[in-house]
């Protein structure tokens, strides 16, 4: 199955024991029975040992290279920026491609997926491996799309390093910004690729000096271009002091030529590059205590004479503390600048044993990934990346271990292993360092062909579910149908697309509609009673609380236990009745929608000896229904973080669109030619907005979306919505 494929990271030693720290999903078809792709690939990736003449490389040469040699990187970036064509040249000139592959031609190795090839976009990650001058590069390529941002999350868990690749006309993007706290979070050392140095409107100091001021980082120019734009030739090392020109009349990139700048022949050239790595030289030093005393004690009347391998030395030290970034620039889609961008991965990226994991595997059958084939291996060193096979009930983020002592010394180590009021213990349920899943904003019902269909369905989505944990499936219990709830309409789409292709499922989508939350404005009292006879046994049990705002933003019910109830919480385990609070708050009494920002208090609880469990829950949910329905009721909407890259031409007719949908602009910038809008819009606002944009602009302006939070919707609004909402469901 897809779903029994995992990623997994061996750390440290070369030694056989039961952890597995199960990861990322990376794409790999491990299901053959399943429907074969609609779009051919006529390429091969990697060649098969034995084959005389082949001069694409084996992968079996490179399978256990000492763990200094090893790179374990993601490509990162928004979407287009060019991860993927990234990718297939660092692929070509590594040796492990015959030809370029192309996103618009659909025949790229790590966009196989047949969604993704049609619409030249990466959806799941995938990983690949291959060899760079005598190392090992284990590399996934990640979805720059906002709807897959956990993709991207659980990718950089196992990662050593990373590559942002940035358009150079638009530098830092919104979808950027999301990677880069990624990485952030994870503590991620990575370098910068400018790509698109050829397009129209490049510009290399305003890429950088975008990632300075919006990214807060700092960047270490180790190249310059030659050129920008249409006359964009190639790339200056700073640090060597040459300059690398690419043949025009080479088809593939690989014929360039490297030369020492000269004053005879470059002097301008020569003044710039001095100039920068003068600068490089002062910001690294500046950085690093070891580099910064070997400058002034050896090399501070004249900077020229450090070397640059000890200069390299110190960039690769500044780069795993994290403390800036370098940045190199190129085309990938012209083929410049990627060879020296993989001899930067191999110089300053960090190994696996410079960087902290606490796990070891030991595995019965192990494989390396390369995109979707896989090659099966003996054994594997520890810094490496690998799949297993078999692990039937894991699912991404999970930690599987020995034994309870095991598992709680890694939730201790993740910093939630500590016991919490009125929840159960470690011992009970171990917490580990998992994803964090963001919640779902569409929602819409879901219907298989016919009844005779529905388990099909539901096998279908069990397995979507585990391979893609941001995919939630829930049943409506009045109309008993099948909900699918996603990050987006392309989410959704997509999830739809591979059920009838994987699957062979024809399914029937309901209207999409935007997930709401509900909260309440005022505390409100409320008791209940359950007295129930089941055979010859009376079950009672009796219950008053308080509801009210919560003082502080939660997603769940925070519960609170007055001092008159500690005696009867004897008879009934805190975890039930927190359970019952959370199970009658996951339906709201306006649009049966979640609720938030609530605090619940239990000022008494009486309990009938013998009352079942059952009976207490129940009890509980219906006094915290009763509740919330005599509350004041407010209706909370999904808030759009909302970037839209427009034409001075079309901003204005972009602006009165923006204004309808009840969109709050912040602020409008200046990029190269164009303007950037920034504000925010209510989802339901901008549902479709990529045809109205299209036809708003000519088809010229782009746009990007993430959820910034949930936010009170005004009285006339929420009484449209609920008008809606009724008069749909007597429709139904």
């Amino acid at each position: 199955m897809f779903t029994n494929w995992r990623i997994f990271a061996v750390n440290r030693q070369k030694t056989f024991s039961v952890h597995i720290h199960t990861t990322c999903y990376c794409k790999i078809k491990a299901n053959l029975k399943r429907s074969k792709t609609q779009v051919p690939l006529t390429r091969s990736y990697s060649s098969p040992p034995g084959i005389v003449g082949n001069e694409v490389k084996s992968l079996h040469s490179i399978i256990n290279p000492p763990v200094a040699k090893i790179r374990n990187i993601g490509i990162m970036a928004h979407i287009d920026a060019g991860k993927t064509t990234t990718t297939e040249r660092i692929l070509y000139y590594s040796g492990y491609t015959r030809s370029l592959g192309d996103v618009d031609d659909g025949d790229t190795v790590t966009d196989f997926m047949a969604q993704e090839r049609e619409r030249g976009i990466t959806i799941q990650s995938a990983a690949v491996t291959l060899d760079w001058k005598g190392y090992r590069v284990n590399l996934i390529d990640t979805p720059g799309h906002v709807d897959f941002t956990l993709e991207v999350e659980r990718c950089l868990r196992v990662l050593d390093g990373a590559v942002a690749v940035f358009d150079a006309s638009a530098g830092v993007e919104a979808q950027t910004l999301t990677v880069w706290r990624q990485a952030d979070k994870h503590k991620i050392p990575r370098i910068c690729f400018l790509n698109k140095m050829d397009k129209t409107g490049a510009s290399f100091n305003y890429a950088v000096e975008s990632i300075r001021e919006k990214l807060k980082a700092k960047p270490l120019i180790l190249q310059l271009p030659i050129g920008e734009a249409r006359t964009f030739q190639g790339v200056v090392d700073v640090v060597n002091r040459e300059k690398l020109i690419w043949n025009s009349d080479s088809d593939d990139g690989k014929d360039f030529e490297r030369k020492p700048l000269s004053e005879a022949s470059d002097p301008t050239l020569l003044k710039e590059t001095v100039e920068a790595r003068n600068s490089l030289i002062e910001q690294v030093a500046d950085l690093d205590d070891e580099f910064a005393d070997l400058v002034l004690g050896e090399f501070s009347e004249d900077f020229d004479l450090v070397p640059a391998e000890k200069l390299q030395a110190a960039i690769h030290r500044v780069t795993l503390a994290q403390a800036a970034v370098p940045v190199l620039c190129g085309s990938a889609l012209k083929n410049k600048g990627v060879q020296p961008l993989l001899d930067a991965v191999t110089t300053y990226l960090p190994s696996p044993e410079e960087r902290e994991h606490g796990f070891l595997e030991r595995m019965s059958r192990l494989l390396l990934p390369f995109a979707d084939q896989h090659v099966e291996i003996p054994s594997l060193t520890a810094g490496n990346i690998a799949l297993t096979v078999g692990l039937k009930q894991t699912a991404t983020g999970d930690t599987i271990v020995s034994s309870k002592s095991s598992a709680l010394a890694a939730a201790r180590r993740a910093g939630k292993g500590e016991r919490k009021p009125g929840r159960i213990s470690e011992a009970e349920s171990v917490l580990l360092a998992g994803v964090e899943i963001p919640e779902p904003v569409f929602f819409c019902t879901i219907e298989p062909p016919s009844a005779a269909k529905q388990p099909d369905l539901d096998h279908a989505l069990e397995h979507l579910q585990r391979e893609d944990p941001s995919l939630k499936v829930k049943l409506d219990p009045d109309s008993g149908q099948t909900v699918l709830c996603g990050m987006g309409e392309l989410h959704i789409e997509i999830i739809h697309d591979r059920i009838k292709r994987e699957y062979g499922l024809e399914t029937y989508l309901g209207p999409l509609q935007v997930a709401y939350r509900e909260t309440i404005l005022n505390s409100v009292r409320a008791t209940d009673t359950l007295d129930r006879v089941l055979g010859d046994k009376r079950h009672f049990a009796r219950a008053e609380l308080e509801v009210r705002p919560a003082e502080e933003p939660c997603g769940v019910a925070t519960i609170e236990y007055a001092d008159s109830v500690g005696e009867d919480l004897l008879q009934a385990p805190r975890e039930d009745i927190e359970n019952a609070v959370h199970s009658a708050c996951l339906q709201g009494p306006l649009l049966g929608s979640p609720i938030q920002d609530v605090a619940v208090t239990l000022h008494s609880l009486m309990i009938h000896p013998g009352t079942s469990t059952t009976m207490v829950t129940a009890c509980i949910s219906r006094c915290v229904q009763k509740a919330l329905k005599k509350a004041d009721k407010q209706v909370l909407e999904p808030l759009m973080s909302l970037e839209v890259t427009v034409s001075r031409e079309y901003l204005s007719p972009v602006l009165a669109d923006l204004a309808q949908r009840r969109g709050n602009i912040q602020e409008i910038q200046t990029r190269q030619d164009n303007k950037v809008v920034l504000g925010f819009v209510p989802l339901a606002e901008i549902m479709g907005y990529s045809t109205v944009l299209r036809t708003l602009t000519s088809g010229s302006a782009t746009f990007a979306l993430e959820l910034s939070t949930y936010q009170a919707m005004s009285p006339q609004d929420q009484r449209t919505l609920l008008s809606q909402r009724s008069g749909l469901a007597r429709m139904l």
